[in-house]
């Protein structure tokens, strides 16, 4: 009993020493030292798997991966180099060339200035000779013809002027309604298709006689204070009135009166077709209002032609009656006649001072 005893303590004293040494080797060696190189190919089942796999990287470094149909890619066109995007060296030059620059900066500029200074000589001396330069302004959308009236016509006649522009432009629209209405009677069969090349002959002839004959006139009259054209104003003027009133009215003397929107074939037409006479009536209107339109700017125009065409003795007698039914006293400062400040006065507008003399 005292042999096994003893032989087990031998037995434990030996596994603590050698539980000791593997527990002091283990702690002895650091594991951050840097001479401690650790491979972690070494192990055996490490190295069994890479020498399965020859790809390093995974699947997507793999080419082998890679499908097929996309290996015959060919690799795309280089682009073309475009000038535009190029950079441009541009040499700055040297100081001499810097001031050569300058100078014909300077003498181009100069020029300039001459071109600019004959040309406002040229216009001064045009504009005192009379000579007039007109830009074609009229209308907006197709420049035609050349209409300016704030610029053109003094500030006291602009009123009286733009009622005669009214009075134009009512007469275009009184010829293109009846072209309308005329186009619908004949689309209808209520009329033949003559009054139909009627109504056009009306529109051409209306739009550019009413022009040349009447408005241009007066808009050159009031610019430009000549008699004569005051006075062939007068004589188509009146033709214009007369031509509405017989559209108005529309009696029938050519094609049984059908070609103008008037009163009459308003009336007859009304019982072929109401849209029809509801158009001729409409047209009807227009002219009535085209023509007590007409009628107050010839009764303007003309007052303002019999004040400033009078003989001159007889202006300054209605100045002074003028005077002395108002019980005033008139400054004559900064007009060069009394005839001008009863034009100014005759107007309705401020008087205004430096204008050429009407007596």
């Amino acid at each position: 009993m005292a042999r096994r005893g003893t032989g087990r303590v031998l037995l434990e004293k030996q596994n603590l020493e050698q539980s000791g040494d593997k527990m002091a080797g283990r702690y002895d060696s650091n594991p951050f030292d840097a001479d401690d190189e650790v491979n972690p190919f070494s192990d055996p089942v490490v190295r069994a798997q890479a020498a399965n796999n020859k790809t390093y990287g995974g699947s997507f470094y793999d080419t082998n991966s890679v499908p097929q149909a996309n290996r015959g890619l060919n690799p795309l066109p280089p682009e073309p180099l475009n000038a535009s995007d190029a950079t441009v060296d541009i040499p700055l030059g040297g100081a001499k060339e810097l001031k050569k620059k300058e100078r014909e900066l300077k003498q181009r500029e100069d020029e300039l200035r001459k071109k600019e200074a004959e040309l406002k000589r040229r216009e001064e001396a045009a504009a005192r000779a009379g000579i007039v330069i007109e830009d074609k302004n009229w209308p907006p959308f197709l420049p035609i013809l050349h209409h300016d009236i704030p610029r053109d016509i003094p500030s006291h006649l602009q009123r009286m002027m733009y009622f005669a522009y009214a009075s134009w432009l009512g007469m275009l629209w009184c010829l293109t309604w009846n072209f309308a209405a005329v186009s619908g009677a004949w689309i209808k069969g209520v009329a033949g298709v003559s009054i139909w090349f009627l109504a056009m002959i009306y529109v051409f002839a209306g739009f550019s006689g009413s022009y040349f004959l009447w408005y241009r006139p007066l808009y050159r009259a009031m610019r430009t204070e000549s008699a004569l054209k005051y006075g062939w104003f007068f004589i188509w003027f009146i033709i214009h009135i007369a031509f509405c009133a017989l559209a108005a009215v529309a009696p029938p003397i050519v094609f049984k009166g059908k070609s103008l929107a008037g009163i009459l074939p308003t009336l007859s037409i009304f019982g072929d077709s109401t849209v029809i006479g509801i158009l001729y009536m409409i047209g009807f209107i227009f002219f009535v209002l085209e023509i007590l339109l007409s009628v107050y700017v010839l009764k303007e125009v003309y007052s303002y032609f019999r004040v400033h065409y009078k003989p001159s003795s007889v202006r300054e007698v209605e100045i002074w009656r003028h005077c002395k039914r108002y019980q005033t006293e008139v400054d004559f400062t900064g007009f060069r006649s009394p005839t001008q400040y009863l034009l100014s006065t005759a107007c309705g507008s401020q008087p205004v001072s430096g204008e050429a003399s009407y007596s």
